[in-house]
């Protein structure tokens, strides 16, 4: 039987002369994943993980020793203690073990590491996703590589894998775990995909190559969603993109500020794109991520918000680090500078209180710095840090905001603020300029 061979050989991830650990279970597909690499050349290594959840586990180690030593193949077991019960029915128990394993693998390999999943695995995984999690995701399956984790045998089936372990006399265990119908992934096997077989007995190469056809096209896709980017967005330039694209598109920005897949449904995208240009809207994701939506703009942020910077003083001249801007003082003239005397030797940059009022300059009364913010569009997320120049208690100057009436420069010596931002921030399109001089 050449089926899983010629499926290894087509995947190119087994390389003849490189390293290559082989995951060893025991089972038919494992053997023949070990025995395929051998015969395409490989520099094969094997690694058993034994998890200790059934007495008679040691003999799967002992098979698999066997095996290794036949075909002259260095061997490892590694023996461990899963946290989950092992009495526990649900996928934390599996997912644990497969953690652990991938863990031991990337410390013992010298190159990749292959596990021995064919499209068999491939199918039952995509229709128990699809199942639990709707989208286009749920279809992609399991990449055929993931970093140094390489799956050889997506291509072939388990009947093929046995039949080429019986055809080459290579001896396998089945673990009875995978016939147990309390666990969900057991029962798509041996449920649901039986039920498919009866329409189609190719069910299994049939999801497993539209899953490959759709991880080809999702890099399209993605590809164009990273084009609109990156956040933050301006509403109405997104919502004059066809539905699916400003979808993708917000999907990206939210996965590239949390680091991290963010499953943001239809429903979820529809409800951003709704929010209103005006004032601030707040659309909560999965997962601790918000869509922001203010003044027009769109951004994503993750987590609790930063506490406000910690006050510092600023030597005139000299400059000074607050929260994510950098505050200079430089004596200089010109129109929007402040004046020297008023201001003193020196000076202290505060985060925003609120109540915070000032009098700005020409404007003949007070104002509050929540109206001046919001006359200016600064975001709310970053007016806690935004930098508040004081001179003997008084706001003489919000950087790119308003500059304090009493301190607008006159004839004598002059002082320039400058506030530049050091990370973060929105651009200056949306809240005036970020490099900015009170």
């Amino acid at each position: 039987m050449e089926g899983p061979l010629a499926s290894a050989r087509e995947s190119g991830l087994i390389r003849s002369g490189e390293p290559l650990l082989v995951m060893l279970s025991g089972g038919a597909d494992s053997m023949c994943l070990l025995d395929v690499a051998v015969r395409l050349d490989a520099q094969v290594t094997a690694l058993h993980v034994d998890h200790g959840l059934r007495p008679d586990s040691a003999e799967d180690a002992e098979l698999c020793r066997r095996a290794c030593e036949a075909a002259g193949v260095p061997f490892t077991v590694e023996r461990i203690e899963l946290e989950t019960a092992a009495d526990e029915v649900s996928g934390n128990l599996q997912a644990e073990a497969r953690d652990r394993r991938y863990e031991l693998a990337e410390g013992h390999a010298e190159g990749d590491y292959a596990t021995a999943h064919t499209a068999t695995d491939q199918a039952e995984t995509v229709l128990y996703r699809l199942a639990v999690s709707p989208g286009r995701r749920a279809l992609l399956g399991m990449p055929a590589r993931r970093g140094r984790l390489v799956r050889p045998l997506l291509r072939a089936t388990r009947a093929e894998t046995r039949a080429y372990c019986e055809e080459r006399g290579l001896e396998w265990r089945d673990d009875p775990t995978n016939e147990d119908l309390r666990f969900a992934r057991a029962r798509v096997r041996h449920e649901v995909l039986a039920a498919l077989r009866e329409l189609n007995p190719a069910v299994e190469e049939a999801i497993a190559e539209t899953s490959l056809l759709l991880r080809d096209e999702a890099e399209v896709l993605d590809r164009a969603a990273r084009e609109v980017g990156p956040a933050p967005f301006l509403l109405d330039e997104l919502r004059r993109l066809p539905a699916a694209l400003a979808r993708l598109a917000l999907r990206s920005a939210a996965e590239e500020a949390a680091g991290r897949p963010v499953a943001l449904s239809r429903r979820d995208a529809d409800r951003i794109l709704a929010t209103s240009g005006a004032g601030t809207s707040v659309v909560e994701l999965p997962g601790g991520v918000r869509a922001v939506a203010e003044y027009g703009a769109l951004r994503f942020e993750v987590g609790s918000p930063e506490a406000p910077p910690d006050p510092a003083e600023l030597a005139i001249p000299g400059s000074v680090r607050f929260g994510p801007w950098r505050v200079e003082a430089a004596l200089e003239a010109g129109d929007d500078a402040l004046d020297a005397a008023a201001l003193g030797p020196r000076v202290t940059v505060r985060p925003w209180r609120h109540g915070d009022r000032m009098r700005p300059a020409g404007l003949g009364g007070t104002k509050t710095l929540q109206d001046l913010f919001t006359d200016r569009k600064v975001p709310r997320a970053e007016r806690a840090s935004w930098p508040v120049v004081t001179a003997g208690g008084e706001i003489a100057c919000v950087p790119a905001v308003a500059v304090g009436e009493r301190f607008r420069a006159g004839s004598g010596p002059v002082v320039g603020i400058t506030a530049r931002r050091t990370r973060g921030g929105t651009p200056a399109a949306h809240t005036g300029p970020l490099d900015s001089r009170a």
